[in-house]
């Protein structure tokens, strides 16, 4: 099974909320997913972000894909950052 971490869309109609999920990446946009790993919400004036970093690094060590933007927003908050080092402590 190969797993994406990715976004689900919540909210209504023009007023869209995000969560960041580990999902299949064969199942639908806002289907099944396997946990939920934070929030993302554009609508606010400076993009609100929640990330729990210790999911989110767990499921990147396992192999888990974050889509494009996924990876933009893990980056911008650290954890992308911190997921390389430990890989390369890991490699030594």
């Amino acid at each position: 099974m190969a797993v994406k971490l990715r976004l689900k869309r919540m909210g209504a109609k023009a007023k869209p909320f995000y969560r960041i999920v580990a999902a299949d990446s064969r199942s639908p946009r806002d289907g099944k997913f396997l946990e939920v790993v934070g929030t993302y919400d554009p609508v606010k004036d400076k993009d609100k972000v929640t990330i729990n970093e210790e999911r989110a690094l767990y499921w990147l060590g396992v192999g888990a894909l974050p889509t494009d933007t996924v990876r933009n927003i893990l980056s911008r908050q650290g954890v992308m950052k911190k997921f390389a080092l430990s890989k390369k402590k890991s490699a030594k």
